[in-house]
Formats: C-alpha cells, sequence, structure tokens
C-alpha cells in the first residue's frame, strides 16, 4: 500500500463539499477493521483510507493549505499505512469511568508489548508499538499506542490463501483471545496485504 500523496488529498473547499460523503464512506469501511479483546481493549486497523480520513480532518480543522504544512501532516500520518507486509493499528484502552481507567492504566503497564495476531498455525506476532514515542511511564500506560504487526513472507502467503487470523492479549492483568477473526475482518486485513 502506497502511502498518501498531496495529490490524493482534496482541496479544502472540495473537501468541505464532500465531506458528509467521504464519512459515511470511512464509517462503513472502518466496520470491519476493528478488532474488540475483551469490553475494554479495541484495536481499530489503518489504511490509507482511514489515514486520508484523519489527515483531511486535521487539514480541515486548523484550516491548513500551505503545501509545508500539508505535507507535515502527511509526514504524521503516513507511518499508519501498512506496507503489505504488516498491519498497523490504534490500539485503545476504553474505560468510560475515570476512576476505573485511572486503576486499569496503572495496572496496565506494558500491555501494548502483549498484544499478538497469528496467520493460521504460526506462532503469534507480537507487536511492535509505539515507534513514534514511548507512551508507558513506568507506574502507567496510555490509553492509546500504535501498533505494527510485522508479517513473515511464508504468513503473508498464508492469509492471502485463507488462513484463519487470530488476535490476542496476554498481559498479566488482562487477557483475551479471539479465534478466529470474524470473516469480514479477516478479509479487511488481508487486503492490506496487496
Amino acid at each position: 500500500m502506497q502511502p498518501l500523496q498531496r495529490q490524493d488529498l482534496m482541496p479544502l473547499e472540495r473537501y468541505h463539499a464532500e465531506r458528509a460523503t467521504f464519512r459515511q464512506a470511512v464509517i462503513a469501511h472502518k466496520a470491519n477493521r476493528q478488532v474488540a479483546l475483551g469490553r475494554h481493549a479495541t484495536l481499530y486497523f489503518e489504511d490509507r483510507m482511514t489515514v486520508q480520513y484523519q489527515v483531511q480532518e486535521m487539514l480541515r480543522v486548523e484550516r491548513i493549505f500551505e503545501a509545508d504544512a500539508i505535507q507535515e501532516e502527511l509526514d504524521a500520518y503516513n507511518p499508519l499505512v501498512p506496507d503489505g507486509e504488516n498491519w498497523k493499528a490504534t490500539f485503545m484502552l476504553e474505560y468510560p469511568d475515570v476512576e476505573e481507567r485511572r486503576v486499569a492504566l496503572e495496572q496496565l503497564v506494558g500491555v501494548e508489548h502483549h498484544v499478538w495476531a497469528r496467520v493460521g498455525d504460526a506462532e503469534p506476532v507480537f507487536a511492535i508499538a509505539d515507534e513514534d514515542l514511548e507512551r508507558s511511564r513506568e507506574n502507567k500506560t496510555s490509553a492509546v499506542h500504535f501498533l505494527r504487526f510485522q508479517l513473515t513472507p511464508a504468513m503473508v502467503t498464508a492469509a492471502r490463501a485463507g488462513a484463519s487470523l487470530a488476535m490476542g492479549i496476554d498481559h498479566p492483568a488482562y487477557g483475551h483471545v479471539l479465534d478466529p477473526l470474524p470473516e469480514s475482518v479477516r478479509a479487511a486485513l488481508v487486503r492490506d496485504l496487496a
């Protein structure tokens, strides 16, 4: 999957006119790109369309139209676009109650290193977390992490050939396995391996 270029983006005027339609398309697209790992952890898998939406929204909100500033946004978000050998996801720890969230984030230090994906019968691949900056401290983790699941060529081939996919978390304070992933999610993730 190629990173986004400036020419892939809609100018602000056009985006304003097409925003509602594009937003609906992105919401429908994202429906098959989410993996809930229990009640409080969700992986939101990114691709060109989800990243384009994020960039377009940033440009709209910040009223950015200068070429250098647009490129800065692309440089910030393009690392979230998978390259055909991996999946990239925003990992969110979701606790609606503030106090419950505070306690959980203290208990879940390092959880981002315990999230895994498995293709067929292969060994699980643990996520490479927060390559841009560290989001955990020794006494608390962040509610948001950016993960990359780097696959071997054999895993990519197996996934394309129809192997089942599974994902999970094996942190001592939070464990969950989803095996197999729903077919609609599996198919969406396999398209990222083109």
